[in-house]
């Protein structure tokens, strides 16, 4: 029962999130405040713009990842090949959604190593809650959560919100800095830890660095709001009213990439959370990220084929490629020097 009532949230949160007239965004990333400077002459070739980076010494052909979305529907296994094969095509990252339910059951919904073999050159990140890492069985629950993937790092996801808000959610976090502390000294490979969409403060984001972690995804307000989502699945009106309370609760994704950075200079960040085009890619880039997540935005693309996967992130590249050359910026490196100023009347 416990098994079938993980699968079935599961898939509501995807026809959820799928669902256009579900009312799952109810705030903004904070990247609509940030415009850069115009260069009408940026003695550039567009097309030999170099958008190359690298993620845990495996090379990128875009600074981007395909964000953790799904784990634990059958359907979800046709997306996550859909997305691996497009991650393989053109060059990123990607990191699969929670593996919990694949390893407290019998079927995997795509999550194996056939990821592996159908992406054998990017970088693949294993995906558990911290709920699962810091259980009895959380050492073992990490490691094979990389095995099963062959993953290069494993992201620790981060939902307090989202567990107050479900029924039969996890409520006890206590000891869950701890356990990641305990997971970076005992894993094998790097850990990431990020949050679901409510965004990380410089004060966590501080404690976090201290346990080790290699990366954190700031994984702000903007994007899918799990606080709608979880009230969407309600089963009582006030359940609902509660949830719905919290729809817009969070830091902007924006405003947590640039006080964490201030904060952690050093430190490398991710940024995610309603990525919704190359601009915003850019823009993310240049207030501090190494690496841009999109998730929803390119669901229903995963959905429908590896083609329209494929097309989705080519046209996100292609935005980000325009980006650089409009602001004269060459290469990455470049971009990230690019004059980014706040709107003038919200400054």
């Amino acid at each position: 029962m416990k098994d079938a009532n993980l699968i079935q949230r599961k898939n509501d949160h995807l026809d959820i999130v799928l669902n256009p007239a579900a009312d799952a965004r109810k705030s903004r990333t904070g990247f609509e405040h940030w415009h850069f400077e115009h260069c009408a002459l940026p003695e550039l070739d567009l097309d030999n713009i170099d958008l190359s980076t690298t993620l845990f010494g495996r090379q990128l052909r875009a600074p981007l990842l395909i964000s953790s979305m799904t784990g634990g529907a059958a359907r979800a296994r046709d997306i996550n090949l859909n997305l691996a094969r497009t991650a393989q095509t053109l060059g990123l990252a990607m990191g699969v959604g929670s593996q919990r339910v694949a390893l407290e059951s019998d079927v995997s919904f795509g999550l194996t190593s056939e990821l592996r073999a159908i992406a054998p050159d990017v970088p693949l990140l294993a995906n558990l809650g911290a709920a699962q890492i810091h259980g009895q069985r959380g050492l073992d629950y990490a490691r094979r959560a990389v095995d099963m993937i062959q993953a290069d790092a494993l992201i620790v996801h981060l939902n307090p919100l989202q567990e107050a808000l479900q029924e039969g959610g996890d409520r006890d976090w206590r000891g869950v800095l701890d356990a990641i502390a305990l997971l970076v000294k005992q894993l094998e490979v790097p850990v990431v830890v990020k949050e679901v969409g409510a965004g990380i403060s410089p004060a966590v984001a501080r404690r976090l660095s201290e346990a080790g972690v290699a990366m954190i995804d700031v994984a702000g307000a903007g994007g899918t709001s799990w606080a709608a989502v979880e009230a969407e699945r309600a089963s009582r009106p006030e359940m609902r009213a509660m949830a719905m309370a919290f729809a817009d609760w969070g830091i902007p994704t924006a405003d947590a990439l640039c006080s964490v950075h201030a904060a952690l200079p050093t430190l490398p960040l991710i940024a995610s959370g309603g990525i919704a085009n190359g601009i915003d890619v850019a823009k993310a880039l240049a207030l501090g990220a190494d690496l841009v997540g999109q998730a929803a935005a390119v669901l229903a693309s995963a959905n429908a084929s590896y083609e329209a996967t494929v097309t989705h992130f080519q046209t996100v590249i292609a935005q980000l490629r325009i980006a650089c050359f409009c602001t004269g910026s060459a290469s990455l490196s470049e971009l990230r020097q690019a004059k980014l100023s706040r709107n003038r009347s919200e400054a």
